[in-house]
């Protein structure tokens, strides 16, 4: 009988054993597919179902070698490592997984590298970048403004912080627009799916609208038009001659991600006892002196509560981000990755991810976002100069320092902030391949900075568009779009008035600006188009000269072309004498005033209204 019962009691379990394994399915895997020829031949696939933990994975496909399968405290997964062969024929690649009796095939696409010119164009100094916020630029496509089984089902302009319905429809309609301006290249804020719902932010109920919560890496947004309206938008744009940069996020995702509602591992995200929020305090990764605490709450604190904050440290994790980043370059063809919150991630996971996109794509840039209190600082968080015990790879930044300095030179009429944060350029490998910029989707509106104050804002303009490095401009800046984040981001990404149906005014066109907003958007246009023509302001030296009775003079130049700019920020006009200016003018016997066209044939002296910008090119 106690035999009986035992055999009894191992047939039940190697049935329940064995209905398990008939049980077995596979429901996604990630990459969704892959190519032959990337620079490193192994790929990390990671497999979501049901059972799998002790899958057998098989193929016999020609030049794919399957490796080292991870198995996870949740069954529902696994990571299976597969050498793809420089030999490997494009196709499809039937992945055998076995569980128990079951076999399960799972067809796997490999296909050959897009090898285009005009693909992965990268960035530089010889671009003018225009960042827009899709969901706030213009809807191209009402029917995907809503969608009834996402988690957040609203659409209203009336809110501000719910969806307004821009999509990447309306970018391409408007793809002359940016033509006309001189813009060469649009940063569009993340476009990946925020399958999010709405969150108490501040005791109001907010969207997912900003984009910088995946809940999906594999999709972009349906609300924008999905995967295919992206193509079509970076085909489209690159045939204009304007290129695209993807907003990118590793740091946390959004607290709907399909991975955190079945994660694999608790070692997914970064855990603490009690919620830890980061200290936003970039010090303690530099501090020589800082408590080991004080860094960790920096790099794995959360960034907010319905952001988790993935752990970087954890392999699998690092994989699946930099395969989604290798992913996104070869699936859309996109130029640059601007890098959110880049201070926040583990910077040895940064290194190797960016080193792995200028490996398979040697013209991209990066540049990321430290926003930090210091030149040394924010230079730590790119190639410098600095002798440090950890050397960062990052190409470039967004120059918060030359923002910083550049309000404070226009509010106080002091250029000799500016003139010194430029001064300190040694630091960096490259300075000019960092963004500068006068506003942007986190900041208060430029316009309303200076106070409204129309000289102002034109020399700031000129200042952006001939100084070193990369300008960007922010959507509506063109047309005098203005607000504090008073009393929330809302407030500086209001719709550009013309991207949607019922607007009453179209500011894309001449007859829908008033005459005030038709002045500066030709004055934005006047610089652009000549800054794309000019290669003293694309890729030449920059020497600037101390600041002497508010007059800030700067020269950009090549072999063949030397632009002056002489910023007087001051309430007096000034005459200017030029003889200690004599290393770039000698030689010169007259100027060009760009913004005017007048000719100065005498240049002993120049006369410099007050809070203006004289913008020369030099003439023999």
């Amino acid at each position: 009988m106690k035999h009986f019962c035992v055999t009894l009691l191992c047939l039940l379990g190697l049935s329940a054993a064995t209905l398990q394994a008939q049980d077995a399915r596979i429901q996604r895997v990630d990459p969704t597919n892959w190519w032959v020829g990337m620079k490193d031949p192994k790929l990390q696939l990671l497999v979501y179902g049901k059972n799998l933990s002790k899958a057998k994975v098989s193929t016999r496909y020609p030049g794919i070698t399957v490796g080292k399968i991870t198995s996870f405290p949740n069954t529902n997964y696994v990571a299976v490592d597969l050498t793809i062969a420089p030999t490997t024929k494009p196709g499809t690649v039937p992945l055998l997984f076995t569980v128990g009796s079951q076999t399960i095939t799972h067809n796997y696409r490999i296909a050959a590298r897009d090898r285009s010119r005009d693909r992965v164009q990268g960035l530089t100094s010889a671009d003018l970048v225009y960042l827009i916020l899709p969901d706030r630029f213009s809807n191209g496509d009402p029917s995907n403004d809503k969608f009834a089984d996402m988690a957040d089902p609203n659409a209203d302009r009336s809110n501000p912080y719910f969806r307004h319905g821009g999509d990447l429809q309306g970018i391409i309609n408007h793809l002359d627009y940016f033509n006309e301006l001189g813009v060469t290249a649009l940063w569009l804020n993340p476009v990946i799916e925020n399958d999010q719902p709405l969150t108490n932010e501040g005791g109001a109920m907010r969207s997912a609208y900003h984009g910088y919560g995946f809940t999906d890496h594999y999709r972009v947004d349906r609300r924008l038009g999905g995967n295919e309206a992206y193509k079509k938008l970076v085909n489209e744009a690159h045939k204009k001659g304007i290129k695209i940069i993807q907003d990118a996020v590793y740091n946390h995702v959004g607290a709907n991600h399909w991975l955190l509602k079945d994660m694999p591992a608790k070692d997914w995200l970064n855990q603490w006892p009690t919620y830890t929020n980061t200290s936003y305090k970039d010090q303690p990764l530099l501090d020589p002196y800082a408590s080991a605490l004080d860094k960790k709450v920096t790099l794995d604190g959360w960034f907010v509560p319905h952001l988790p904050d993935l752990n970087q440290k954890n392999p699998v994790v690092a994989n699946y981000l930099i395969q989604h980043a290798l992913w996104t370059v070869e699936e859309f063809g996109i130029d640059a990755w601007r890098i959110d919150t880049y201070i926040y991630n583990d910077l040895a996971f940064m290194n190797r991810c960016n080193q792995a996109l200028l490996d398979n794509f040697p013209n991209i840039h990066l540049f990321g976002e430290s926003w930090v209190g210091s030149v040394p600082n924010q230079a730590y968080f790119t190639r410098n100069n600095i002798e440090s015990s950890f050397k960062c790879n990052l190409p470039g930044g967004m120059d918060f320092q030359v923002y910083n300095a550049l309000n404070e030179t226009l509010k106080r009429d002091n250029p000799e902030t500016v003139y010194s944060v430029l001064a300190q350029d040694y630091l960096y490998k490259d300075a000019s391949r960092n963004l500068i910029f006068l506003d942007n989707h986190d900041t208060d509106r430029y316009f309303s900075v200076i106070g409204e104050d129309m000289n102002k804002f034109k020399m700031g303009l000129v200042f952006l568009m001939t100084s070193r490095g990369i300008p960007q401009i922010y959507y509506g800046t063109e047309v005098l779009m203005k607000n504090f984040k008073d009393p929330s981001d809302a407030e500086v990404r209001r719709d550009f008035p013309g991207g949607f149906a019922d607007d009453k005014a179209n500011k894309f066109t001449a007859a829908g600006r008033t005459k005030v907003e038709n002045e500066v958007f030709d004055f934005v246009r006047q610089l652009g188009q000549y800054r794309k023509q000019s290669a003293a302001l694309k890729t030449g030296k920059l020497m600037q000269f101390l600041p002497q009775n508010n007059v800030y003079a700067y020269a950009r130049y090549t072999d063949a072309q030397t632009v002056m700019v002489f910023m007087n920020s001051g309430k007096k006009d000034a005459t200017v004498e030029t003889a200690r200016f004599a290393e770039r003018m000698k030689g010169y016997s007259r100027a060009r005033n760009v913004l005017t066209g007048e000719v100065i044939s005498n240049l002993t002296t120049l006369n410099v209204p007050a809070q203006t910008a004289l913008l020369l090119e030099l003439q023999r």
